[in-house]
């Protein structure tokens, strides 16, 4: 991959495709193609198509997805398999057909059994049954990586599969009905603060244990891995550190500056017990993660404070309906 190769990233405008954007232009890749939903919608065989036979990319990142939180898996899992499997289904014939060097496609931590051997190695992969709460969008992410596998295997396609732990930084989702759990305890707690209400209320029991890697890194860790991997089995990316969500939110409230009670509803669901990937493979190519947890969510509050107005007006015209 050479500074004037074109590269597709699809997905470009969301958490992991902007991040990847960053890191490329940062690094002098000066020739990136990037198109909106309007202008190709990836769910659209013909519009896929179309844009690969006029636009030749000679590499794809594979960022665009359907996601969510626990309860927008939950309410829209048609959608979240249907939307998912028709974007990898279309962009992985079309990468195949136009011969494309080498795709890079970004899974999810969500596709290993809920209750896998911790830390969870790639090995553990179909070993058990997935967390219900998300079972629809990790059988989408599966489909995804045995399809990268296939056309290596039957074509000799140059695709690799990458499967990234819970990710947060700049561009991320806020909004509090479909978020994921780090950006949306940033806002609550924000919510609380300038507000001086007494209490956060959040899910479940703050047991269950996550890791959390800066979306900066795993950025970071694809371009590596579209230079340094060659292979069909898939490599984690992640900290190989976790915490549980009890000490996120404490770590969180610290940031924020929020003084009241966090107050934990037992009745929602904590989701999968633990969740740590073994990182070994990544290691071993050559890479590992630098931002601590703590760097993190003071860079990512720092952007919340600058981009947050739509998200807080959204929230006000809510309380007020």
């Amino acid at each position: 991959m050479h500074k004037n190769s074109r590269i597709f990233i699809a997905g470009h405008r969301g958490l992991v495709g902007s991040a990847i954007v960053r890191n490329l232009q940062n690094s002098g890749y000066k020739n990136l193609i990037m198109k909106t939903r309007k202008d190709c919608d990836l769910t659209q065989a013909s519009q896929v198509q179309k844009f690969f036979s006029e636009e030749k990319p000679e590499y794809v990142f594979l960022a665009a997805a359907k996601v969510g939180g626990i309860w927008a898996n939950q309410t829209r899992k048609a959608e979240f398999i249907r939307e998912n499997l028709l974007i990898q289904t279309h962009v992985l014939e079309e990468a195949h057909q136009n011969q494309v060097k080498k795709l890079l496609f970004l899974g999810s931590s969500c596709i290993y059994p809920r209750l896998a051997r911790q830390p969870i190695s790639e090995s553990e992969l179909l070993n058990g049954s997935l967390e219900p709460s998300n079972d629809a969008y990790a059988i989408a992410k599966i489909a995804g990586i045995l399809a990268c596998q296939a056309y290596r295997q039957q074509y000799g396609s140059n695709f690799i599969a990458c499967m990234p732990t819970n990710l947060y930084g700049p561009q991320d989702n806020f909004d509090l009905e479909n978020s994921h759990v780090l950006p949306a305890m940033l806002h609550k707690f924000h919510w609380a603060k300038i507000r001086d209400l007494p209490e956060v209320v959040l899910w479940g029991s703050g047991k269950p244990m996550r890791e959390f890697l800066h979306v900066d890194d795993m950025a970071s860790a694809c371009t590596h891995l579209m230079h340094h991997w060659d292979s069909e089995e898939i490599v984690n990316i992640g900290t190989g550190v976790d915490v549980t969500i009890r000490e996120l939110a404490e770590t969180i409230q610290k940031v924020v500056g929020y003084s009241g009670k966090i107050v934990w509803d037992s009745s929602r669901p904590d989701g999968t017990p633990r969740k740590l990937l073994d990182v070994t493979r990544l290691k071993e190519s050559g890479f590992q993660a630098k931002t601590s947890l703590q760097e993190g969510i003071e860079s990512t509050y720092a952007w919340f404070l600058q981009n947050y107005e739509a998200s807080e007006n959204q929230m006000i015209k809510r309380s007020e309906a």
